[in-house]
Order: structure tokens, then C-alpha cells, then sequence
């Protein structure tokens, strides 16, 4: 009888202990190098060399509050299909959670690789070079991610706090698309204009605010998220990988905010560049640079704080089938008399439409955490997704992130297929009724 009264109290001593577990919210961080080696191809140009930054993949995992949450960001210009599939798994397995619990996106700097194993696939079935989809280094990041995820859990730090931040950036981001009076798209604002009349053209619909998501271990940061959106590119073709403007910025604020794994998100910058600011003199990363980290800094010591418990922590998901342009039945066939750029920018594009026919959705999810919600979102979305975002929720801090499963590209909104524009031409995998299914899938994970 006493045996028994001990296994029956060693038992609930271990459900007790595994339930306080369980209701302290913990978060680990990992940081691991996704800078390729030279000779092999980033997105359009074989590399040379690499920067005195390197790319990054960063992330934090969330404990404590159901199965585990991670969020993920790689400087890299995109990950798409397949590619993200496996990416998710792997952070999932890692961190002993689900897929569907995984929010990975990339920056989308131009000096940087792409991934696609599905695009990796077709190119080599059509007798192809896969170029850039070549997917050797992807999986040894893939392998690095698994296995610093699985270490980081092994240093899981108490979540208290959060703190929110926000503040404008000053001459930095423009819209990208010039509109006539008439309604149609003149001129593009590319990240790096040359002509004088097309960047003096006023800064156009933007998001001019950089948001902070901080968490914090009483008085101590332990990570810090920013998001802003805008295209990142100051200079590219360079063959020399390098994480460009908010790299740069990033690094300014880890130094400032040195125990703080510093994490930034690309909003919904599809429509969005540097360009009215930026005329592509290689000074101008710099400068652009330091612009967003003044902004960051102000953000930062604007910051509220708030306690949190887990039950202040809401995962929500909806998947998406976005409807696929008719003329993608006929780019498989463009594909083999088009060059690396083209091929580059739209393999992706004919790997996504089979999964579309094969009834593959993309999700749209949002991370809830007190006031705050962060909402991940696929493709290059247009600003006013982000901006429709806030508006569903002015009671809430809504910050955005796009650039997650690469493959749709340029999701813009209905009226800007009518006005023209390269975003909405090739670049676009969507139809003009994409708009509504991502903005009914945006309310939904924000609970409206």
C-alpha cells in the first residue's frame, strides 16, 4: 500500500511539475549563417564573394502556451513550394511542434539565394539548368536550423513582458508606381531610380511607420522583432551576397541592444521601394540604412511594456487558395526560351499552379500576444494589405509581415490589374480576385 502511495505521489508531483512547465511562457532564440559559398548561384548571379555582414536566418521559439510557436526570417530574396514546405517541417520537428505553427519569411534582398525544390525539380525534368534553384546549400541551412533550433530549447528563458514601439521613418520607403491621372501605371519607382523627374514624384501611399515587438525577462530584452515594408535593395548585382539596407540597420540595433536577438520582417512591400530616396550610388545603403535604424531607435524608446501570461497567447490560421492567372498554363513553355532573370522570377510560378490544381492552399496565420498581433502573409503584397490589416484592428497592435511562401509573387489589390505595371503583369500569379480572399483570410486571423 505504501508503494502504491508513492508512485501515486511521484506521479502527481510529475503532472504538477510538467503543468507549471507548461504555464510559464519561455522563448529561445538561434541565429545560424545562410550565406553561400562562392561559385554558386544566388537568385540572378553566380557569387563572387561575400560582404562583411553575412546573411542571416533568425528566429525565436515560443513555449509554454500550447505546442510551440516559431517565428523564422532569412535574408534571402525568397523561399517558395516545396522549399518552404520542407523549411517549415524541419523548424517544426526541431522545435517539437506543427507546420501550421511555423511563420517563416524571407527579407527578400536581391544579392541573396532563392529556394524552391519544386522549381529545383521541374527545371531539372525539362533537361534544364536549375540556376539558382540548385538546392544543395538550401538543405545544409535547412540542416543548421534543425539542429540550432533543437539547441536553442535547451536555453529556454522566462517571457513576463513584452513591449510595444513604433515611430516613423523619415525618406526611406516610396511607392513604387507611378499613376497617371487616368488611372494607369507612367513610370516605376525601381529601388534605384536614375531619372530625377521620376523620383521627385511625390512618396505616394506607404506605411511610414517601423513597429518593435520586444520580449523581455522582467528587465532584461531577449528579443527584439521589427517590421517595416518596403523592397530592401539599395544597389544588387553585385554578385556579393549581403543582407543590404535592413541588415545594416539591424546590426546598428544589436549593437545598441546587445543581449537581444534582433529580428526584422519585411511588411507588405510589394508595391514599395527606396526609389524616390535613392538614385543607386552605392553611398546610399548607408544612408538608408541609418535612416530605418533611427527609426528603430526611436521605437525602441518609445517602447510600452505589459505583462503577459500564456493565456495571453492566441495562434490563429487560415488557409488560402488563391486564384492562379490562366496565363500561367503557357509559362512552363516561355521558360525554355527565356533567360536566367526570367526564369529566375517565374519557375516558381508553373511548380505553384500544380499544387494549386492539386488543391494545395498557403496559409495566412496571425500570433496574438496581449495587444499585440503579428500577421504573416504570403508573397509581394501591396501596402494596402497591411494597411487593411491595421484598420481592421485599430484597437490592437497589428504589425505585418509578407515575404512568406514566395511562389504567387506580387499580390496586388483588384483595381491595380486595371491600372498596369510590371507588379501585376508577369510578376503576378494572381488574378484580380486574390484581393478579396486575402483580405477575408486577414479579418479572420485577426478575429473581426
Amino acid at each position: 500500500m505504501k508503494r502504491f502511495i508513492s508512485i501515486v505521489f511521484i506521479l502527481t508531483a510529475s503532472c504538477l511539475s510538467s503543468a507549471a512547465a507548461n504555464d510559464t511562457l519561455r522563448i529561445s532564440s538561434f541565429d545560424v549563417d545562410a550565406t553561400p559559398p562562392p561559385g554558386t548561384w544566388l537568385v540572378y548571379d553566380k557569387m563572387i564573394n561575400s560582404w562583411d555582414q553575412s546573411l542571416r536566418a533568425k528566429g525565436i521559439v515560443l513555449t509554454g502556451a500550447g505546442k510551440p510557436i516559431v517565428l523564422c526570417v532569412i535574408d534571402w530574396i525568397g523561399i517558395a513550394n516545396e522549399g518552404y514546405d520542407e523549411f517549415c517541417k524541419a523548424l517544426a520537428e526541431a522545435a517539437g511542434t506543427t507546420p501550421d505553427r511555423v511563420a517563416l519569411h524571407a527579407l527578400h534582398q536581391h544579392d541573396a539565394p532563392v529556394c524552391d525544390f519544386g522549381a529545383e525539380a521541374w527545371l531539372k525534368k525539362e533537361g534544364m539548368d536549375p540556376l539558382g534553384f540548385e538546392g544543395t546549400f538550401s538543405r545544409e541551412v535547412i540542416r543548421r536550423l534543425r539542429e540550432s533550433v533543437a539547441a536553442s530549447l535547451k536555453q529556454l528563458k522566462p517571457v513576463t513582458h513584452i513591449g510595444l514601439g513604433q515611430a516613423e521613418v523619415y525618406k526611406v520607403a516610396s511607392n513604387r508606381r507611378i499613376v497617371s491621372a487616368e488611372g494607369k501605371v507612367t513610370a516605376s519607382r525601381t529601388s534605384a531610380t536614375k531619372d530625377p523627374a521620376v523620383r521627385n514624384q511625390p512618396e505616394g501611399l506607404i506605411d511610414p511607420m517601423v513597429q518593435l515587438i520586444s520580449f523581455w525577462n522582467n528587465d532584461k530584452p531577449v528579443a527584439v522583432l521589427s517590421y517595416y515594408a518596403t523592397h530592401p535593395q539599395s544597389y544588387y548585382r553585385t554578385g556579393v551576397a549581403n543582407p543590404d539596407i535592413p541588415g545594416v540597420a539591424r546590426f546598428f540595433r544589436q549593437l545598441s541592444v546587445p543581449d537581444a536577438l534582433h529580428l526584422h520582417f519585411n511588411g507588405a512591400g510589394g508595391n514599395i521601394t527606396a526609389g524616390k530616396y535613392n538614385d543607386g550610388s552605392h553611398e546610399n545603403r548607408l544612408v538608408l540604412a541609418e535612416r530605418l535604424a533611427d527609426g528603430m531607435r526611436r521605437a525602441w524608446e518609445q517602447t510600452v511594456k505589459e505583462k503577459i501570461k500564456p493565456s495571453d497567447i492566441s495562434w490563429n490560421i487560415v488557409p488560402v487558395a488563391l486564384p492562379a492567372k490562366k496565363s500561367l498554363d503557357t509559362l512552363g513553355k516561355l521558360l525554355h526560351r527565356e533567360t536566367s532573370t526570367f526564369i529566375a522570377n517565374n519557375a516558381s510560378k508553373v511548380v505553384w499552379l500544380e499544387r494549386v490544381k492539386k488543391g494545395k492552399t498557403i496559409g495566412v496565420s496571425s500570433l496574438g500576444i496581449g495587444r499585440a498581433r503579428m500577421v504573416h502573409l504570403p508573397g509581394e503584397c501591396f501596402i494596402e494589405y497591411q494597411l487593411a490589416a491595421k484598420a481592421a484592428r485599430p484597437d490592437l497592435f497589428v504589425a505585418v509581415a509578407a515575404y512568406g511562401d514566395y511562389a504567387p509573387g506580387y499580390i496586388g489589390t483588384a483595381a491595380s490589374y486595371e491600372e498596369g505595371g510590371y507588379e501585376t503583369g508577369q510578376a503576378s500569379a494572381v488574378t484580380p480576385a486574390a484581393e478579396k480572399v486575402l483580405l477575408d483570410a486577414i479579418r479572420k486571423v485577426l478575429g473581426k
